[in-house]
């Protein structure tokens, strides 16, 4: 996403800017205070509070929560803490709602497609490894028990909570920002953002949504779309950010877990509004699963504000549903 602020030759506005490194990807924070503030600070109780959800859900840490469950045999509980539990109720309910569409235990498809922190070979798997990944993927395996803040390892079930883990970290430091008395707040991890307030001109945040190169390069017909956020988050998925092409065909990191096959009818690009970045980032995936015809009737029939950018012979073509147009900055 872009982000835009006051020009320079604005009124001087206490607006003030941090960036760091988090979940393999950047983060910043631009935050409105009338009274001073100790950015050092600031900073650090940002980064270790993102420090904590990697801690926790990373599968690039072989010490992080969710790989100590990963490992862990059949049949054993697993002590959840605040973060990892909040996470996964939502991505189950996802899972649930969105018909499997979306789902946390991909993890061994999404590496014998070549892709994620244990990738295999590129490349279509031989066939009975794709099997074998396949019956280890499935979001009703996992007995999730949050009133005892645990869940129970079936037996060979990897956890990745990768397409939803940013937009709970953009949710977090929002939060952190709230509760230290920031008026206003715009939050971006990965890409995912989340907005809050006014800025001291009164005008709420705007950015513009985040697109494919092939929209760059060929923008008859679509104009840029801007969104004010003020109490809401907007997260983007599609099959440009991962991919590779082998023998005439290209793969999408985009792993459709009913299949077990690579999506074929993914959009270039797909862009969910939501009032929490969990949530946005979760749905964006699952669209993207679903596959641009499917994705947007989904997405339309359910009232979920989206829009999809999606490649036909003719150039990209957009498709809005109408809660994603409201959202839309005059």
């Amino acid at each position: 996403m872009n982000i835009s602020l006051p020009p320079a030759s604005a009124p001087a506005a206490p607006v003030h800017a941090l960036r760091g490194q988090t979940m393999g990807t950047t983060w910043s924070v631009h935050c409105v205070s009338a009274s001073r503030v100790d950015l050092h600070a600031l900073h650090d109780a940002i980064q270790a509070r993102l420090d904590r959800v990697v801690a926790q859900m990373s599968t690039w840490e072989a010490d992080a929560d969710i790989m100590r469950f990963n490992r862990m045999s059949g049949g054993e509980w697993f002590a959840l803490q605040d973060d990892f539990l909040r996470v996964l109720g939502t991505a189950l309910d996802v899972a649930a709602t969105s018909g499997g569409a979306f789902d946390p235990t991909i993890s061994p498809l999404v590496g014998v497609w070549g892709f994620g922190a244990h990738a295999g070979a590129l490349g279509r798997p031989a066939e009975a490894d794709l099997v074998m990944a396949r019956g280890r993927v499935g979001w009703q395996q996992l007995r999730f028990d949050p009133d005892q803040r645990r869940v129970s390892q079936p037996g060979g079930v990897m956890l990745d909570l990768s397409a939803i883990a940013k937009g709970y970290g953009v949710d977090i430091v929002a939060s952190l920002l709230r509760g230290r008395g920031f008026e206003a707040a715009l939050i971006e991890v990965g890409g995912e953002l989340y907005g809050y307030g006014r800025k001291a001109d009164g005008t709420p945040w705007r950015v513009l949504v985040e697109s494919s190169p092939d929209e760059e390069a060929d923008t008859e017909g679509l104009e840029p779309r801007v969104l004010a956020l003020d109490g809401m988050a907007v997260a983007t998925s599609g099959d440009r950010w991962h991919a590779y092409s082998q023998d005439g065909r290209r793969y999408s990191h985009t792993i459709d877990p009913r299949s077990g096959e690579p999506v074929t009818d993914a959009a270039a690009a797909v862009t969910v509004v939501a009032t929490d970045a969990m949530h946005a980032d979760a749905w964006a995936t699952a669209l993207t699963v679903m596959g641009a015809t499917e994705g947007y009737a989904f997405a339309r029939g359910h009232g979920l504000a989206a829009r999809f950018l999606q490649r036909t012979a003719d150039g990209l073509r957009e498709t809005m549903t109408p809660d994603f147009e409201r959202h839309l900055a005059a």
